[in-house]
Order: structure tokens, then sequence, then C-alpha cells
């Protein structure tokens, strides 16, 4: 492993923002395929279109996790704003409803820009507008702003009517009569509070505020439509504010459930220059990699006292496999040091049986053990950790003893039949039960199974026993030392004895599955190459590099499947038997191209040519961030071109992977693949 990436010079001038073209902005169909996030780093969130309308029953703007980072709410939707200009009133708001657009306030779009947060340009008569929609990192609020950025001498009058419903965030609501509509007022400030069961509602203003409540019914969600989901409900509007605005006026509303004093444009400020280090802070020159540098802190948050990551936005929370699989990418090789420590230590504090928490639940119930690779993901974090600190204290009494519970966890067996089997190598599985990343269930029907041995689960388990006795050594205890270093070097032979499918010169995807083994042709294989030494030879992982770059590889990720299988789906659409059916059976995952890199480097070594030839890999990463999710990384896409973004808008090991082999493997230079790491190295 390196010593940590070598970080150039700093870009300068500052890298161009994400924007949007005024076309496109009033073509509705293009402007609602734009979505914008904000994250307040406890869980909650802003969220919509660049057209305005909202299409999923995630949009909203006042999003709030009661348990930060769970137990998540919808409080405010939407607003929907009017201007008046003279005798001509202009909406800046866009709806959706059944056969109808209502109002069509992208038709005044201008422009929009995701810098430093979402702001949209509006013209009216001749009044230029700016609407600006922005979290305060720490804060349940949002902010939204409305500036007059023209010097024509008439007044504007500015009308905005908040759209409220108080449901989770899953859910969808319906006009129903035990809302209770009352507000209470006072100077700059209302409250509502709707449901006795969910937070009050503040609005700070510098504005006027008429009560007068009416219902906005059958709003349509076409988003959650088109995953085969119900997408209409209705929402509940308390009344409107009001603002006269000349030139260079500006009007401010601030949602919250915070019962504090409210300095927007202190906050406002502190904001921009937050973000403005942040950005400063991006290492390199690549445009990519700072981009996604900026973006990695979406998906750190809250939890306790301690952080954790966010596995992906709008409906994930913090899943313990995409944990570990992006705190290299999101802390480690990014210098955050001290948010890895937080969640290493969050789950090491919840380590049972040999075994790290899959998912916490939305609701609070006990955690989710049911993952095979989970566990050691957090081992080989910890080794990287090692690997690029030297805070030895931390990693003796929290990391250590975490790790030592997890090797003789596997080795005595735990949940679902995992264990260390007789050939040294880790297999587990139970009927009904996907345990590994490719996890996909609907009903009873576990897509893909893989019970057995999955390759990139040996890859992993060697790894955590090179971890395990590295750590062992450096605490003075080489009899354990020792013993995981004989444990390594039995599944490594056992490795090499059973995974490589001669016929077509890959490794088989599990060995002693419930039919045998399986050869499909998956890119898990990837692991054995980019995790673990010595469990290939260089022919051999020249010969899986290049046939899962001809299968596999598209612009935007790896497929999960080979087209040549008869079980391939390569369009991701549908309910949820055809979707989950899609998931990993081709379905392109981005996060993927973390392996492929890593393993291309080791493989071929780092000379300026080979990694000129490996950033090519990403390039389509380049042009996604200004689509779909704006500045984020989806979760997956299409298996088969044009390759369209599906899934979760934002997910946090697409952004992470990318960011990782960036500042490592692309910047750094490295050695070559040795042939004789496969059987020199102990």
């Amino acid at each position: 492993m390196k010593s940590g990436p070598r970080h150039r010079e700093k870009a300068e001038p500052r890298d161009e923002p994400i924007c949007i073209a005024p076309t496109e902005c009033r073509g509705l169909a293009r402007a609602l395929d734009y979505e914008w996030l904000e994250t307040n780093g406890r869980g909650g969130f802003a969220s919509g279109t660049v057209a305005g309308a909202n299409t999923r029953r995630y949009h909203a703007l006042l999003l709030v996790a009661r348990r930060p980072p769970v137990d998540r709410v919808v409080l405010v939707n939407q607003v929907e704003d009017w201007v008046t200009v003279g005798d001509a009133r202009t909406s800046l708001a866009t709806n959706l409803y059944s056969g109808a657009v209502h109002p069509e306030g992208y038709r005044a779009c201008e422009g929009f820009v995701l810098d430093p947060w979402p702001i949209w340009s509006f013209e009216v008569c001749g009044v230029r507008l700016l609407r600006e929609i922005l979290c305060v990192r720490g804060r349940d609020l949002v902010i939204v702003r409305w500036r007059r950025v023209d010097t024509l001498p008439v007044p504007v009058m500015l009308s905005v009517r908040p759209k409220l419903s108080g449901r989770d965030y899953h859910s969808l609501h319906r006009e129903n009569q035990t809302l209770q509509p009352d507000a209470e007022t006072a100077p700059g400030r209302v409250t509502w509070h709707p449901y006795h069961d969910i937070p009050p509602v503040r609005a700070h203003h510098n504005g006027r505020y008429r009560h007068q409540d009416e219902w906005f019914r059958c709003i349509q969600l076409p988003a959650e439509q088109s995953r085969g989901l119900d997408g209409e409900e209705d929402w509940w509007s308390p009344g409107e504010f009001t603002w006269t605005l000349s030139s260079g006026n500006s009007a401010i509303l601030v949602f919250t459930t915070e019962d504090e004093p409210v300095d927007a444009i202190r906050w406002i400020d502190e904001e921009r220059a937050r973000r403005s280090r942040l950005e400063s802070s991006a290492p390199g020159m690549d445009r990519l990699a700072r981009r996604l540098w900026t973006a990695a802190e979406t998906y750190i948050s809250q939890r306790g006292e301690q952080q954790t990551v966010l596995a992906g936005y709008p409906w994930f929370t913090d899943w313990g496999r995409d944990t570990f699989i992006s705190l290299p990418g999101l802390c480690l090789v990014a210098g955050r040091h001290d948010v890895a420590r937080q969640i290493i230590r969050t789950f090491a504090s919840h380590v049972s049986e040999g075994m790290i928490p899959n998912r916490f639940p939305d609701q609070g119930e006990k955690p989710d053990y049911n993952t095979i690779d989970a566990s050691l993901w957090f081992v080989h974090t910890v080794g990287r950790y090692l690997d690029l600190s030297s805070d030895d204290e931390f990693l003796y009494n929290v990391a250590w003893p975490a790790v030592k519970q997890i090797i003789d966890g596997y080795r005595r067996g735990t949940r679902y039949g995992i264990r260390l089997d007789q050939d040294g190598l880790i297999t587990g599985g139970e009927l009904g039960v996907q345990l590994t990343w490719m996890d996909a269930k609907v009903g009873d029907w576990v897509v893909t199974p893989r019970h057995g041995k999955p390759v990139e689960v040996q890859a992993l388990w060697t790894r955590s026993l090179e971890v395990a006795e590295a750590l062992a050594r450096r605490f003075g205890d080489p009899t354990e030392a020792e013993r995981y270093r004989a444990d390594r070097l039995r599944a490594r032979l056992a490795f090499q004895a059973r995974f490589w499918y001669q016929e077509g010169g890959y490794l088989y995807d599990v060995v002693d599955g419930p039919q045998g083994n399986d050869s499909t042709l998956r890119p898990n294989q990837l692991y054995a190459i980019s995790l673990a030494r010595g469990l290939l030879t260089f022919e051999q992982a020249h010969q899986v590099l290049e046939i899962v770059r001809a299968k596999l590889l598209t612009p935007v990720g790896l497929r999960t499947l080979s087209p040549d299988h008869p079980d391939y789906r390569g369009i991701y659409q549908g309910g949820a038997w055809e979707r989950d059916g899609a998931y990993h059976q081709g379905t392109v995952w981005p996060f993927l191209l973390g392996a492929f890199v890593t393993a291309w480097i080791k493989t071929y070594g780092a000379s300026r040519e080979v990694q000129l030839e490996a950033r090519k890999f990403l390039e389509g990463l380049d042009a996604h961030l200004e689509q779909a999710g704006l500045g984020q990384v989806s979760e997956i896409f299409d298996a088969e071109p044009p390759h369209t973004a599906k899934g979760c808008i934002a997910q946090a090991w697409s952004v992470a992977e990318p960011l990782r082999v960036l500042l490592e493997d692309l910047i750094d230079v490295s050695e070559p693949f040795s042939s004789s790491d496969s059987h020199n190295h102990a």
C-alpha cells in the first residue's frame, strides 16, 4: 500500500461551475431530468429539479432527520413563488398535475448555476431576479433567498406560498381532517404544527405573512410512477408571504425545526466561506478529482456524537458495506483522518459475533447483521488507516480489538453459515438470504444468492489476515501474527488452486456453491487483483483485465454481468420485480471503476503512459457530473447505451472510489505488478 497521495499544485483559476443553459431550463422534459441536492450533515437535505417541479416523494425543501441521520420526515415540500411587475403577474414555480403543468415558471428561467449552491435566474418584464436555496451544515434548516439584480426603477411584488406535508420521507401525503391548520405568528416569524407527532415548522422572514390555508391536490410525481410506485400526493399551504422588492433588495425565508434566533445573512456568508475553503483545499489539477473532492462531504453525517457515511441520496442511510468501501476515498486518501476515526469508532462499537452492522434501520430497530463482506471491508479500511496515519493509540484501543473480534468470529463461524472452511477459504449462505453486495431481493426471490465462496470475499479475507498480521506485529503479539500469516498463506494456496476458470481465462465468481462452481463472468474478480497480494500471476491478471475490459467496461462503470449471459438485462426499469431483476444482472455500477483502475495500475505499473490510459476509463464521469444529480455520481446506469443514469442521484461509493484512484493511483507512482508476487510474497 502507498503512503498517501502526492498532491500537485492547486488548480488556478477556480474551476468553472456547473451551469444549465437557458434553452435547457426552458425545455421542461430536460429541466425535469436535472436534479439538485443540498445536505446538512445531519441526515437532512433539500432536493428538487431545475424545472422547479417535484418529481419524487423525496424532493423537498425542509426534510430533517429526527434522530440523525435516520427517522427522516418531509415538512416543507416546495414553495410556489410569483412576481408582479405592473399589471403582469408571472410564476417562477412549476408543478405537475394529471394532464397539466401549472404554473409554468420554468418558461421564465434564464439559467441555473450550482455555485456555491442552487441558484436560478429569472427575467420578467425586464426585471431580473435570482432564487437561491441552501442548507447550512450542522443545522436543521433551509434558506431560500430572492434577490433583484437589475437597476430598473420599478417596484416588484413577490408572493410565496409554502407547501407542507408532514410525513415519513418514504411515504406520501393525502388531504385529511386531522391536520391542524392554525398558525402562531410573531414579528418576522410564523409557526405551523400541522401534526402533533412531527416537529413544528418555523418560518423566519423579512416580509409580510397572511394566513389563508388551502389544499393543493393530486400533485404528480413521475419519477415514482416510472418505478412502479404510487406517485401522487396532496400538499397543504397555510398562507402567503409577500415582499415589495426594489433594485438590490432581497427577500428571505428560513424554514427550520429549531427554536433559536435566526441570522440568515450571517449564515449565508459563513456557508459561502466554508464552501470556498472546501473547494480551495481540493488537491491536484484534475477537474474530476476536484469536483469529486467537493462532492465527498455530502455523505459525511452525524450519528450520535460520532460521524457516519450515508450510502446515497435520496433514500439510503448508513450501510456498513457502503461505508467501508467508501471511507478510503471519502476520508483517508483525502486526509480527513479525524472523520475516518469517528466512523471506524461508530461501527467498532457495534461488532457482534464477529460482524459489523450492514444497516442501521430508519426507525431505530436493532442493526441488521446480514452481510458476509462488510466486516472484512471494515478490516481493510483499518489497514488503510494504518498505512496513512500514525495514530497508534486509536488503533490499539479501538480498531485492533474490533479486528480481532471479526477475524475470530469468521474463524469460529457466525450468522448465516459464514465460517472458515477446511480449505482456508470463507464460505457462507442460507436459503432466502442475500449476503454479498449483489443483494437484490423481491419477496422471497433472491436474485443473485452467490452462496458458497464468492471470489471477492476470499480477496477480502486474505487482505484482512494481512492487516491483522501487521497489527499483531505492531502491538507486540508475534505468536498471533504468525497464526494470521499461516491462515493467509493457506487461503492463498486454496484460492490459486480453486478459482482459476481455465476454459474462460478468468476467475470463477463463486466456488462450492449449491450448483458447484459458478463461471458467470462478473466484475467481482477484480478485487482479487486490487485488494490482495499474490492471488494471481501476471498472465492471469492480464487475462482477467482484458476480458473484463471487453465485456463489462462502459464509459460510466462496469456491467455486473456479461451481455453474453442469458440472464443479462440491459435496461433498468419497471416495477420492483423488473428493476431488482436487473440490479446486478447487467446494470452498470460506477464504483467498480475503482477496483478496475487499481487492478490496472497494479498489473501494468504506474508509468505515465499507463496512467493516461487508465484515466480514460473515468472520462464518462466528467460529463455525468453535469447530468442527472448535478455535481454528483449516480448509483447505477443502464448497461446499454446511452447508459442512462438510474437509482439514487448521488451515491457515496460512486464518488469515493473514482476519487480514491484519482488521488492515489493516477497521481502517485507505484511499482508494476510482478509475477513473483504470486509465489514469493508471504
